[in-house]
Formats: structure tokens, sequence, C-alpha cells
């Protein structure tokens, strides 16, 4: 029991009038202090899941499976090993094969699994309207297994940079980043996503298992002031749906003022076009969370998880929107010229035998952009701070490629490829060069890898691979061997 976690008496007595009769307070209270489980899920744009519990059963990792999640899982390390080496350096980490994520955090993206599954085709957008630090947005990329487009926003600008490093490292290529007020979309995307996800900012009352001070500055008029922001992002998301396509919003806050209360401000501002999908035969025994309107209201001590709220609906019919906006400027992209172009595919095949990269490429200045293939269509629509994936730089020798191209396609190449061992990851991670253990005749830029999974990018010479790494995704410390 962590006894430092503040939970206020006016929090309890609010609490009180909206429990479930078949919930107990001392309940709630207690797994309120109680330490969370780890749980991580299988970034399955890197590694299988079996491959995943294969790997575990040599680390001597214990894990159970998060029922709702075929990736998720619930992990057990040694405590000598959770001591010395926390699971954010270990290889399977670094190498974008994992993602450390709470159990209940799993649960948005796969209400939307369905509708993505489903899909004919390869040209469909999904918006996710506050994405960082990336859990849920990284989630649904490996849903739609890297196809389509997924326009991935963050208001917060601090935020949005982690945001960037992690689908770096996932190895994520179907997202374009934007830094908005959710509630511009409505207005300049109007009826452009086929689907959304809003993962709405909130109080975070259903944090405190993971933040013992999350109810520090708890009040009600908070609960109220940002209920009304979250009115407003429901509603612009709502204005940027398709007719047909559904919309998520989840919160990981409690309070039906800014969950229930938020549904029915939508229910009621699209009366007649919009409908719940219920929920409660989303997973075996969701049920046990399933609110009368059919939305799943997790409470903490129902599945030893954290809180959290999830809603679904459709939008049955187009609705009007008089406030249509339209960006100014021109689009700063332009085409690959069609010559340079055939000698960097030609390189790509020589060098990795890596036949096609799947997307289009687009140049700005000296930069090289890989666009989704959806991107064409809403690529003037707003102002984004990345489009795609950077895969390299212009030179008048040719282009020098960069570190997304290998930690997104490297799974592609057949040749000039290197696994890492524990000790040359450590290196490469720390930003210092990989040392070779036999001298080498290869030359030019080889692919990375660790756990099977494309990393980065290197260059040959003799005794070694020189290290490409970014400087933003150095890191520092002990990585992945621990004594």
């Amino acid at each position: 029991m962590d006894k430092n976690t503040y939970i206020p008496e006016d929090f309890i007595e609010d609490v009180k009038c909206y429990l479930p009769e078949h919930l107990n307070l001392d309940d709630f209270i207690d797994h309120c202090q109680k330490p969370l489980r780890l749980s991580i899920r299988v970034n399955t744009l890197k590694m299988s899941i079996d491959e995943f519990e294969l790997e575990a059963q040599k680390l001597g990792w214990q894990i159970t499976p998060v029922p709702w999640c075929p990736e998720g899982f619930w992990i057990t390390r040694s405590e000598e090993e959770q001591a010395n080496l926390p699971i954010g350096n270990t290889a399977l980490h670094l190498s974008g094969c994992i993602y450390v994520q709470e159990a209940s955090s799993m649960l948005p993206p796969l209400a939307l699994r369905s509708e993505i599954e489903n899909i004919q085709t390869d040209h469909y957008a999904v918006l996710d309207m506050a994405a960082a630090p990336g859990s849920k947005t990284s989630q649904l990329c490996a849903l739609m297994e890297n196809k389509g487009l997924l326009v991935a926003n963050e208001f917060s600008s601090s935020r949005l940079k982690v945001l960037a490093a992690n689908m770096k490292r996932m190895g994520i290529a179907n997202c374009a980043l934007s830094h908005f007020d959710g509630k511009i979309f409505g207005d300049y995307m109007y009826e452009c996503f086929d689907h959304i996800q809003l993962d709405a900012p909130c109080s975070g009352e259903g944090t405190v298992r993971k933040d013992a001070s999350a109810l520090k500055n708890w009040s009600i008029q908070s609960n109220v002031d940002i209920s009304n922001v979250q009115k407003d992002l429901i509603r612009s998301a709502f204005l940027a749906l398709k007719p047909g396509g559904s919309l998520v919003y989840s919160t990981c806050t409690l309070t039906p003022l800014e969950n229930q209360q938020v549904c029915t401000f939508l229910l009621e501002e699209f009366a007649g076009a919009v409908e719940i999908i219920p929920l409660d035969n989303l997973f075996e025994n969701a049920n046990q969370a399933t609110t009368s309107e059919g939305y799943l209201h997790v409470w903490p001590q129902i599945y030893d998880s954290e809180g959290f709220f999830i809603a679904k609906f459709k939008k049955i019919s187009s609705v009007e929107h008089h406030n249509q906006q339209r960006k100014k400027g021109a689009f700063p992209f332009e085409p690959f010229a069609a010559k340079a172009h055939q000698a960097f595919s030609s390189y790509l095949k020589k060098q990795f035998k890596i036949k096609q990269l799947p997307g289009t490429l687009m140049q700005r200045d000296k930069e090289l952009w890989l666009f989704p293939e959806k991107l064409e269509e809403v690529q003037n629509k707003i102002k984004y701070a990345r489009l795609g994936i950077k895969v390299g730089s212009i030179h008048k020798n040719g282009v020098r490629l960069e570190h997304e191209l290998a930690t997104a396609f490297g799974h592609l190449a057949a040749t000039n490829v290197h696994a890492l061992s524990d000790k040359q990851a450590t290196e490469y991670f720390q930003g210092k060069d990989v040392r070779l253990e036999n001298p080498t005749n290869q030359t030019g830029e080889v692919i990375l890898t660790l756990c099977g999974a494309p990393v980065g990018l290197g260059k040959w010479q003799k005794n070694k691979i020189k290290n490409n790494l970014p400087r933003d995704l150095i890191a520092q410390g002990q990585l992945i061997t621990w004594v």
C-alpha cells in the first residue's frame, strides 16, 4: 500500500454520489493505494506475440495476458532485475518491440479494432485528437498495420517532441503529426476522417495508483472547467468524422461530469445524427464495467487497473456546419524529381535489396520525405508539424539516409543488416560507434537490428560501424546488461 497517495475527503464524498451500487467504497480506496501491476503492449509492427513470449521466457519474466488486449501482458520481473535495469532500458523496449502501457489504457484503440480490421482498402484516414505521449497512437498504427493515414495531434509542444520520438522508436510510417488545439479539426477538416479517437485531457482521477499526487489539486470546479474543454473537443471531433464513421471518447478519470455528461452533450448537440455503440461485448466480462448507456466505466477495483472511461459512437448521417475554414499559404512540398527518384530507388535495391517503399516521395528543400498514400486528400487542410517520415537528406551526390527509414522499413532489407549484441547495442544507444569483433570489407550504410527488429542506421568502417543515431534519441545510463 502506498500511504503517500493523496485522496481528499471532498473527492471521496463526491465519489459516493456516483459509485455504482455493486461496488464498495472501501475497495475503491484500498485499490487507489495499491501499486499498479507493470503492463506492456507488444508492438506487432516489430515483433509477433509468439516471439515476445519466447523472449520473455528467456529473460525469466513471468507474463500474464491482459484479457481485453491480445498484445497486452502484465509482467513480473525479479527484484534484482527490476532494481538494476528499468524496463525502459531493456533491449525489448529500446528496440521498439514493446511499449510500457497501463492495461486499461489499451481499451480505447481496441474499441476501434473491428472497424479497422474490416476496412477493405488501405485508403482511409484516422484521427487521434490528443495523442501524446503515443501509447494509444502507436497501438492504433499497429492495428492499422502501418497502412492508411493516422493524423496524431498534440496541443503541447513539449509533449509533441516526446510523441515524435516514440513514433520513431516504434517504427511508425503512416502518421502525420499536428500541433493544434483540437477544437480546430471540425472547422478545418470537416467530415475528413473515417474514424476518430479522442482520449481527452482530463482531471486524471483514475491515475492515482501511478501518481500519488494526482488528486492534489482536485476540485469539482476543476472538473466542470475541464468538462467544458472536453465538450468543445468532442463537438469538433464529431464534425470532423465522416458519416458512417466511429468516434471513441475516453478519459482516465471517474467523474460523470467529464464522462457521461460530456457524452450526453454530444447526443443532444447532434440529436438524430449520432448513436451509441454499446461496449458490453468488447471483451469477456466487459459487462462488469458497462453502464446502462453502454459505456465502459472502469473502476480500479474491477480489473485491478487504473480507472478509465470509454464511450463509442457512430455518426449515422451528415450534419450541417456553416463555419468551415480553409488553411492559407502554399503547400511547402513538391514531388521528388523522376531522375533523382530513380537513382534513390536503385541505391536502396543495390544496398539493401529493398524493392520499393510504400508511399509517395516528396521533397522540401534538401529534405526527402515519404508520405502515406492517403495523405494527398488532406495534406493541405492544416499545417502539419511532421508529414510521414523523413527518409533522407539530399546532397549533390545523392541521398543520405535518415534514422526513420531504418526503424520503419528496415525489415524490408535483405543485405547490409547487422544484428547487435547486447554489448554493441549498449554502445549504439549511448551514441558510441559499434565495435566489430572482426574487420569487414563491407561498405556504405547498414541497418542495425536488436531482438530481430530494426533500430537504426550506421555506416560500415573497417573495424566498426559508425553511429548515426540522432542526438535526441541517445540514452544515458545503464542499458540492457545488469549485474
